[in-house]
């Protein structure tokens, strides 16, 4: 045989050995990306932007992959799947390597929740979302009552003005539904009338069945040019737009305010709290009563009445549970200026 046949022969097998290897590292390292990780129990993880090696690094560091430079060998090789992204995930106990790379870049980054209670003011609303670890940037200013109460999604790093835009629309879509299905001849002139009856309502009971009725008993009065006289309005003006912590006063009652609502006709300026969903709806859609009063009835709703008789008959009775306590020196709806109850909002 001619030394060119017997070259290409060495070559030749030279090339099927470096094939032969290649194929073994390929199937060693196929074995290897989908042979079970070292994380021990699930964990959320935040991956920072950076690049391949920054990614595995923080990976490694957290226990969820072994090798970074494998990990690094890896993604490149299947790079045409797609890119890392950096965010929080969560990666389950004895992920593999192909699974931590496919969570990296079709996984959902996982989802914080923040819930807006209803019937909280906007300073309260404001010290909420500062206080979410998860969110971050400077906590905008919140005008009362623009937020809908309501369970926010969002992702780590998110902007807090960003949520607080989210919000702010929620409440105008909430507000514009529900000023759109009104009922008919309410004395209530603009949305912004709604929502500021809405505030009060949600400050005025905790009982989601009384909302209506409570709605019914201010309407009632604003149509008579009644003062509201309620004493959720009363503890935010003593407040100084906050949440009092002490019982109301005769002093509180007779504070010249424009939220004090034993002292001034209508409605006040501006909304008290955030009202719901299903407050807006109350306001704007009251039950049909000719009901005028309500007052406390010890078990956490309330006692409503026609007649001022009947709501001093309440009244009584309510003071009678309290063990002769008289508690604030006004009522709720009517009490203190009509005739003297100790009744009030939610706390």
């Amino acid at each position: 045989m001619s030394r060119f046949p017997r070259f290409l022969l060495g070559a030749a097998s030279a090339l099927a050995l470096l094939a032969a290897a290649g194929g073994l590292a390929f199937w060693v390292g196929r074995v290897a990306s989908l042979s079970p990780g070292p994380l021990e129990t699930q964990r959320q993880v935040v991956v920072p932007r950076g690049g391949t090696e920054t990614i595995a690094a923080a990976l490694a560091e957290q226990g969820v992959i072994a090798n970074p430079r494998f990990f690094a060998l890896v993604a490149w090789l299947t790079r045409d799947a797609g890119p890392l992204r950096a965010a929080e995930f969560t990666f389950p106990a004895g992920v593999s390597l192909q699974d931590v790379l496919h969570i990296l870049r079709e996984g959902r980054a996982v989802q914080h929740r923040l819930t807006i209670p209803e019937g909280l003011t906007a300073r309260q609303i404001g010290s909420l979302i500062a206080g979410a670890e998860a969110l971050r940037g400077e906590m905008p200013a919140i005008d009362e009552g623009e937020v809908l109460p309501e369970t926010y999604a969002y992702q780590r790093d998110d902007e807090r003005a960003a949520l607080v835009r989210r919000a702010e629309a929620a409440m105008s879509r909430a507000l514009a539904d529900a000023w759109k299905a009104r009922a008919p001849d309410l004395p209530l002139a603009t949305p912004r009338e709604a929502l500021i009856l809405a505030s009060i309502i949600e400050r005025e009971t905790g009982k989601p069945e009384e909302r209506a009725r409570v709605a019914a008993v201010f309407i009632n009065r604003l149509r008579r040019g009644m003062p509201l006289q309620a004493d959720s309005t009363v503890a935010y003006a003593a407040a100084d737009g906050g949440v009092l912590d002490r019982p109301l006063s005769r002093a509180d009652l007779e504070r010249d305010s424009p939220f004090n609502t034993y002292r001034r006709s209508g409605l006040p300026p501006a909304p008290i709290a955030s009202p719901g969903r299903e407050t807006l709806r109350a306001a704007t859609r009251p039950d049909t009563t000719d009901e005028l009063y309500f007052v406390a009835d010890g078990t956490g709703g309330h006692a409503f009445a026609r007649t001022l008789e009947e709501h001093n008959r309440n009244v009584a009775r309510w003071r009678e549970g309290r063990q002769g306590g008289a508690g604030a020196a006004g009522g709720a709806a009517g009490g203190g200026a009509a005739g003297g109850g100790a009744a009030g909002g939610r706390p």
